[in-house]
């Protein structure tokens, strides 16, 4: 399955007739200055899917990147969320909406993909977000919605009250050396699509010595090895740069696969929730 892999390859989502691109572009920490132009290299380089956040404070620059491409809007898969609940319903509702005009200021504007940032805070909290991300959702106003940052309990917690169930998307931190197996064994059992924030462990382990053994064998960059491994693990990665020669290069990777052992060996460096830079989750 892995070596047919594309740069246009994608992944069903649950009660959804909508597919979500197997790669995707992450734009944290992107200044507004640069945001623009570095979605624009990644349009280029062939990427359809990118992922901001409300936190991040540059969705108005997304959907600036995403008019100057001259792209089709249907041909591109849009994720952002939101950071957290306002004092009630309508607060909630009316942030959602503002995010979604940022992207797509269009009168029939929608996201693809809105997220609860961080779903493990408060279960009050993300009742109140989920629910406003249905009546989104309901309006048309949002495609899909889903989860960042949630456990397994998480997840069965919101059952209870939501009329999506489950969640499309769970994007949590994964790498070799923080698979999370729990959460993502559970997110796959369920038919939920496994997000993978920062898979180039953003760059520290870049002198990492099997990581580089990995890379040399098949004569490719650390950070491509670590891309292939979240896209041969069923993971929808989302590696972020704004430098244009690794945005390019972080969407070659359709060239080669990893073998069985190798992927073995990537295996073996999880170091579970020690190895996380921002956070595992809780089941």
């Amino acid at each position: 399955m892995a070596s047919k892999l594309s740069l246009s390859s994608t992944l069903s989502l649950p009660n959804s007739a909508a597919k979500i691109p197997r790669l995707g572009f992450g734009v944290y920490k992107s200044p507004a200055n640069v945001c623009v132009q570095s979605c624009l290299t990644s349009f280029k380089a062939g990427y359809r899917h990118i992922d901001t956040a409300q936190y991040y404070a540059n969705e108005e620059q997304v959907g600036r990147a995403v008019k100057e491409s001259g792209i089709p809007r249907s041909e591109l898969y849009l994720t952002t969320k939101i950071l957290s609940a306002g004092s009630d319903a309508d607060e909630t509702y009316k942030s959602i909406v503002e995010s979604v005009k940022k992207m797509d200021d269009r009168p029939d504007g929608y996201v693809d993909l809105f997220l609860i940032h961080n779903a493990s805070s408060s279960a009050d909290r993300t009742k109140l977000m989920w629910q406003a991300l249905e009546k989104a959702k309901e309006e048309g106003k949002i495609k899909d919605i889903g989860v960042s940052n949630a456990g397994k309990k998480h997840i069965e917690g919101m059952k209870s009250y939501a009329k999506v169930w489950p969640p499309a998307v769970n994007q949590i931190e994964l790498h070799p050396w923080n698979q999370q197996r729990e959460a993502v064994s559970y997110c796959q059992s369920q038919g939920i699509v496994v997000e993978a924030y920062c898979p180039l462990v953003r760059n520290r382990k870049a002198d990492d010595e099997t990581l580089n053994s990995v890379a040399k064998k098949y004569n490719k960059s650390t950070a491509q090895i670590l891309v292939r491994y979240c896209l041969q693990k069923d993971w929808v990665p989302l590696p972020k740069s704004d430098t244009p020669s690794r945005i390019e290069a972080n969407a070659d990777l359709y060239d080669f696969e990893i073998e069985a052992k190798d992927m073995e060996t990537l295996d073996a460096l999880d170091e579970g929730g020690k190895g996380a830079l921002v956070m595992a989750v809780d089941n």
